[in-house]
């Protein structure tokens, strides 16, 4: 499929993986199910800073019957984050954005016009939920093109309703999503039917992007676990385009 971005190799960051900036995770504190506290967002970060990532956008979830978040509260809380490196002269560089739940409520948004918070320019990271195949995503995806906006479809590969048909993930992409597989999909953590979907959509070319998806310690170890590091690697060198966003 035509992409209106042009790919380039993936620069070293010096550290455990071949990118350093992430574009999905859950690192601000206290407003979706992931960071619940400052000093538990800059423990994350730390350990984002020892794999050699250097740089993040924030996406705390939007979700209408569970974490209605809004410009408000999140810029709030990368403000604290901020001065919570600033105090603790930790170099790191973090922006946010959002993860839109595509459900009654993201429609809403756009109905109104409310404007979103983009991973970068136009660009706005959603996801489906885990328990019910959506009905009506070639819907979805006509209003979120037709409000100015391009989607990034986190975690395709987490989706259990589309493993018996991986010919869906072209059909995702042809529709006009960008795919982003998590970090930790390639390793197993996810389960194994997972894993096989991630090396599917990363072989057949479709990943766009890798994030972390960071939510917590558990996480964390996983990530800088040294028996999933060159799995990790080799699953994603070159295959991304994580180091085109602007910080």
């Amino acid at each position: 499929m035509f992409s209106i971005f042009k790919k380039k190799p993936l620069i070293s960051s010096g550290g455990i993986f071949p990118f350093s900036a992430d574009m999905h995770s859950h690192i601000l504190p206290g407003i979706d199910d992931g960071a619940p506290d400052a000093a538990t967002s800059l423990i994350l970060i730390k350990g984002l800073i020892a794999a050699g990532i250097t740089s993040a956008v924030a996406t705390p979830h939007i979700i209408g019957d569970l974490y209605r978040n809004n410009n408000e509260t999140i810029a709030n809380a990368l403000e604290i984050t901020k001065n919570a490196l600033k105090e603790n002269q930790i170099d790191f560089k973090i922006k946010a954005a959002a993860e839109y739940m595509m459900d009654d409520y993201f429609l809403e948004l756009l109905r109104t016009k409310t404007p979103l918070l983009p991973i970068k320019d136009n660009i706005v990271l959603t996801e489906f939920s885990y328990a019910e195949k959506p009905s009506n995503v070639e819907q979805i995806v006509y209003n979120i093109i037709t409000e100015g906006y391009r989607p990034i479809l986190a975690h395709p590969e987490r989706y259990g309703y589309y493993h018996d048909d991986y010919q869906k993930y072209h059909y995702l992409s042809e529709l006009g999503f960008l795919l982003q597989i998590n970090l930790l999909s390639v390793t197993g953590y996810y389960g194994k039917s997972v894993a096989k979907a991630a090396a599917y959509i990363l072989k057949a070319g479709l990943a766009s992007y890798v994030g972390t998806d960071l939510h917590h310690e558990r996480h964390l170890a996983e990530i800088n676990r040294p028996a999933n590091h060159s799995l990790i690697v080799s699953s994603f060198s070159g295959k991304i385009m994580n180091e085109e966003m602007a910080f």
